[in-house]
């Protein structure tokens, strides 16, 4: 599934040029770190089948065959596509230690990981719908 032209180079632009390109909430989540509300973002409730990009470069990231129902009110994965499209880094923000978890292209913010997850990896990818954007391989969608 994941294709030859997402691995392509980094992403680099500098905060003027991401804040021209991204709508507002994207800007705030992919790049200033923010958080959408819980129960909020379009892509919770998505039981659709295809892939999540990223919103800042199209790098795939997740697959809907990872996609669970976490009950934390964001889209929650198990595993990404690879492990090369995901970066980690300790986040110590609001008083606690957790690990954030960013677009290994662009650098784009896209929530945190935790080890309360389901089987086969344990892991529960807390991912903003503001970070992604759905690509439909529903069959029935294309008829």
């Amino acid at each position: 599934m994941p294709q030859e032209k997402d691995m392509a180079e980094k992403v680099l632009k500098s905060d003027k040029e991401w804040q021209d390109t991204l709508p507002p909430e994207r800007y705030q989540v992919l790049r200033a770190k923010g958080t959408e509300r819980p129960f909020t973002g379009k892509l919770l409730d998505n039981k659709k089948k295809g892939v999540y990009k990223c919103a800042g470069c199209g790098q795939e990231l997740f697959s809907s065959d990872t996609k669970f129902d976490s009950g934390s009110g964001w889209p929650s994965f198990f595993l990404p596509i690879s492990g090369d499209r995901i970066e980690e880094r300790k986040d110590g923000s609001l008083l606690m230690t957790r690990t954030e978890v960013l677009c290994s292209r662009c650098g784009g913010h896209l929530g945190h990981v935790f080890d309360d997850g389901p089987r086969p990896t344990g892991l529960r990818y807390c991912v903003n719908s503001a970070s992604l954007d759905f690509e439909d391989s529903d069959e029935d969608t294309k008829k």
